[in-house]
């Protein structure tokens, strides 16, 4: 018991949530603004978007024993955001509840299972230090905006990997925030923490809203966040069934839906801090670090506004490095296993570029391009070389 308030698990966990909240907790306030939600509607999103994560990360991760972290769609918010101005919000949460059953069904009836086994190993960790490779080098882009502060870090974060390896991104946090505060860098916070009042909206299910909007998020959710998600997973070697963590996610949504859960989906940037090596040198034994994440997500959606506020008081540069830093391991161990087989490292590669490029074609986001060319180039060089021999 006593193992399980470790820092290194609380850490990693606080971090997951700061970089969930300081890095896309603004885009769900211009989705919920986008379809016109009152302050208290915005409230009940922020509500339910943190109890729907916390909970259901809290159950998987129990039930499997394994870090089973549930996010929100960040790309699902964004697009909200453009494509909700003028629907009325019934019509919106009818679609939020549409694209969640959508998910549920590719969860419950194994598709997702099916189409993720054929995915080799390799192009998974390929597509996995991709999505991340972009947080490694926003820590070294932070060191331009504020070189004492981003220095220091680094500085501690190199240390303590030699000395202190359990303990390195606590250490590296405290010094971050305590330069912060110093500097006065951290700014102001509203310290109004009253519980937040879910407010329950009445779904309506208007046809060009499903086809318009219920449908391009699901899309969105599936092939930028699922897709990565389970990647984070088998990436890190661990093995829980990918159609039920699919269809449980999307159950959540529909339960939520009506109080603003737009989109639950695996999460993989946020998951990759909580089964970093960092957080403890046995697999086996990372799990709790997703605990301490949802507690915090629990207690973000319960005082709303306010934690929110707490969590992107801390500067940029400050979120930029620590995350950056933080996945540094991941993303050198992710490499390493997807070059490691010669025969797929063509397609590993081609995974990797693809992804990282960012592109986005048909409104689909370079995750789901990546694997989809890295599958086509594995599949020719597999037929090829049967050609070959027979």
């Amino acid at each position: 018991m006593l193992r399980f308030f470790s820092p290194s698990y609380i850490s990693a966990g606080f971090v997951a949530v700061l970089v969930g909240y300081a890095g896309a907790g603004a885009i769900v306030f211009q989705a919920a603004n986008a379809a016109g939600a009152t302050p208290d509607q915005i409230s009940s999103w922020l509500w339910a978007v943190g109890i729907g994560m916390g909970v259901s990360s809290i159950g998987l991760t129990l039930f499997y024993r394994q870090p089973i972290l549930i996010a929100w769609s960040t790309p699902g918010a964004a697009l909200l955001a453009t494509s909700l101005p003028g629907v009325p919000m019934g019509d919106a949460i009818g679609a939020f509840i549409f694209s969640s059953l959508l998910l549920t069904l590719c969860g419950v009836t194994g598709l997702f299972q099916k189409i993720m086994a054929f995915v080799p190993q390799s192009l998974a960790s390929a597509l996995l230090a991709a999505v991340l490779l972009r947080f490694g080098l926003d820590a070294f882009v932070a060191l331009e905006a504020d070189v004492v502060m981003v220095g220091a870090m680094v500085a501690v974060f190199l240390a303590a990997k030699q000395f202190m390896p359990r303990y390195v991104i606590p250490l590296t946090l405290l010094t971050g925030v305590v330069i912060a505060l110093i500097g006065g860098q951290i700014s102001s916070i509203d310290t109004d923490f009253t519980l937040t009042r879910p407010v329950f909206v009445m779904p309506s299910f208007d046809l060009p809203t499903l086809i318009g909007v219920g449908i391009p998020l699901f899309i969105v959710t599936m092939a930028s966040q699922n897709v990565p998600g389970i990647a984070a997973l088998r990436a890190h070697g661990y093995d829980a069934p990918a159609s039920p963590l699919i269809g449980w996610s999307g159950f959540t949504g529909v339960v939520l839906a009506p109080f603003g859960g737009y989109a639950f989906n695996l999460a993989a940037i946020t998951a990759a801090l909580c089964m970093s090596p960092d957080v403890h040198p046995d697999p086996a034994k990372r799990y709790p670090a997703v605990l301490w994440a949802s507690v915090f997500y629990c207690l973000a959606g319960l005082f709303g506004a306010a934690i929110t506020a707490l969590f992107i008081a801390f500067p940029a540069a400050l979120v930029m490095a620590i995350a950056g830093l933080a996945l540094l391991s991941t993303i050198a161990n992710s490499l390493e296993a997807a070059l490691k087989e010669e025969t797929e490292r063509d397609a590993a590669i081609l995974t990797f570029a693809v992804t990282a490029s960012g592109l986005t074609l048909l409104s689909i986001g370079a995750p789901f391009w990546g694997i989809v060319i890295g599958m086509g180039a594995y599949l020719f060089r597999k037929h090829f070389t049967r050609i070959k021999k027979g």
